[in-house]
């Protein structure tokens, strides 16, 4: 049970993000391409250094592959059943902003269940690997909170409305904490396939949605957060 509180921490930073576009200004280019750039760098690190090498030493070849395959299915899915549509002006504006931004927070959540999910395999296998995935998950979350405050702020509601509508996203996470525990403590032997899906899920995360993001900021400013994360948990790691 010690995965949960780390989880439901990873979880909040969603609301973390909300606050940040409640009580601040919207951040520069720059800023945002480094910050999902170098969140980015440290999934990238996590999936390279830890998921990937855990996966295959808790079980086979063919599970690690099975659960990465899994991993990116299941989020290519989520992400094609809530893809948003652009905002058209034959539409009132705020309702049009407000709708975009409950979908963002439906899609977002559906993310966090397999995020909780992968937490609670790493904390199964112990040592560093949990802290090292709930922390890279905390920082994936803090832009998707951003993501989701924006279109409700600029569609009319209410700050509180807006800060629980996040809150209410960020307890997806450690819900699906609770299921990856559930899904260990009746199927040990799931463990190997579970971390390789977080990894898929991660793997996915990076490609579709960060990078993406980043570059469309800011090509340089991008990659340098992508270095700078990267090597940031690379050192980490050489300290544990």
């Amino acid at each position: 049970m010690s995965a949960l509180i780390p989880s439901l921490l990873a979880g909040l930073a969603t609301a973390f993000g909300c606050l940040l576009v409640l009580i601040t200004k919207t951040p520069g280019r720059r800023t945002l391409a480094v910050s999902l750039g170098g969140a980015a760098g440290v999934m990238l690190a996590v999936v390279i250094f830890d998921l990937v090498p855990a996966a295959l030493k808790a079980g086979t070849s063919l599970e690690t592959i099975l659960g990465i395959a899994a991993g990116l299915g299941l989020l290519w899915i989520t992400d094609r059943l809530f893809t948003m549509r652009t905002i058209s002006s034959s539409f009132h504006r705020k309702s049009a902003y407000r709708r975009l931004g409950y979908l963002m927070a439906v899609g977002i959540a559906l993310h966090d269940l397999p995020e909780g999910i992968a937490i609670a395999g790493a904390y199964a296998v112990g040592g560093r690997l949990g802290p090292l995935l709930a922390l890279s998950i905390a920082l994936h979350n803090i832009p998707e909170g951003i993501a989701t405050a924006a279109p409700l702020q600029m569609g009319g509601l209410r700050r509180r409305q807006v800060l629980l509508t996040n809150i209410i996203v960020s307890l997806f996470t450690p819900l699906g904490t609770l299921i990856g525990l559930f899904i260990i403590r009746f199927s040990p032997r799931s463990l190997s396939f579970l971390l390789a899906l977080a990894a898929g899920a991660m793997i996915y995360l990076i490609k579709e949605e960060l990078l993406p993001a980043a570059q469309n900021e800011s090509m340089v400013w991008c990659w340098l957060g992508v270095t700078a994360g990267y090597l940031l948990l690379w050192f980490a790691q050489m300290l544990i």
